[in-house]
């Protein structure tokens, strides 16, 4: 299981907007099928973080020990399969895979929240009215939409319509890795992942799981109210910045991390700034890319540099 707590997107603008026209209109799920997928820490990264790339979905975290986390489970699944296929509900049982409950924050069940394009979007801590999901989970699909994520899930337990294709083995590489990540100790997920840097330094997804592990490693057990404090204290402190910038990513808050680094840049001499610039990098790999607010922090860093 990876998750690297990428920057989530706000739903706040769209609150009055009418609702998405392509819900009501969805194809539904075939005869004994549905688009609700159990998930574990062994089939996370594939199932939903991956998934997420292509189609939207919603991450259901709940517990046998609680009868309204299963009822509301019940509800989420009626509404999820109305939407054909624009999103997959998957169930996460807590006390069965109490890492993922980790690696997304979570204090209690029920807690849902999506995945679009591998970034989550806080939806809910606790029930809600069934016209609250409905509402909230086409606003998920809309800015899925703007956000280029507009592919379909596939229904489960339908039967195939032609020959079933093999799933992709998981990459034998990263097990050793994953396992650690799973157990939650990301300082020793780190370390295996570093041996792979160093044998494949070329191989971006080495690469990107690295900066991942070492983000939420830095992460744990971090008050952020504590860093906050820290850092207004003691503004040219390059760990008490870096520590915030690490929890704002990790929060979401990816442009405020970035301005705070670089503005850092700019202050601190020319030959301190190197820790700084390092993990810029670092956060820019666990954004990704092709995000718009990594291209224009790489642009303010090297004006800060140079």
């Amino acid at each position: 299981m990876s998750f690297s707590c990428p920057g989530a997107i706000d739903l706040s603008a769209l609150k009055q907007s009418a609702p998405a026209p392509t819900a009501a209109g969805a194809a539904p799920a075939p005869d004994g099928a549905s688009f609700v997928v159990d998930v574990t820490e062994q089939d996370f990264q594939q199932v939903a973080l991956e998934a997420s790339l292509r189609h939207v979905v919603v991450l259901s975290l709940w517990s046998p020990r609680s009868p309204q986390s299963g009822e509301f489970n019940a509800l989420l699944a009626r509404v999820a399969n109305s939407f054909g296929g624009q999103l997959l509900l998957a169930q996460v049982d807590v006390d069965a895979s109490p890492a993922i409950a980790q690696a997304v924050g979570a204090q209690g069940v029920p807690f849902v929240l999506g995945l679009v394009g591998g970034q989550p979007v806080p939806l809910f801590q606790g029930a809600a009215a069934e016209d609250e999901v409905r509402r909230l989970f086409e606003e998920l699909v809309r800015v899925a939409a703007q956000n280029g994520v507009t592919g379909l899930a596939a229904p489960q337990g339908a039967a195939p319509t032609d020959a079933p294709e093999e799933d992709e083995p998981a990459d034998p590489r990263f097990a050793d890795a994953d396992a650690r990540f799973a157990e939650g100790d990301f300082a020793g997920a780190v370390t295996e992942y570093e041996k792979l840097a160093a044998q494949y330094p070329a191989d971006t997804e080495v690469v990107e799981r690295l900066a991942g592990a070492r983000l939420l490693a830095r992460c744990a057990g971090a008050d952020l109210q504590a860093a906050r404090a820290a850092a207004a204290e003691r503004p040219d402190d390059v760990e008490a910045q870096m520590l915030v910038a690490d929890l704002d990513v990790s929060g979401g808050h990816v442009d405020d991390a970035f301005d705070r680094l670089i503005g850092l840049v700019r202050r601190l001499p020319a030959d301190e700034r190197e820790a700084v610039r390092l993990r810029l990098v670092d956060l820019f790999t666990v954004v990704g890319s092709s995000d718009p607010r990594v291209s224009a922090a790489r642009r303010k860093l090297a004006t800060a540099l140079y």
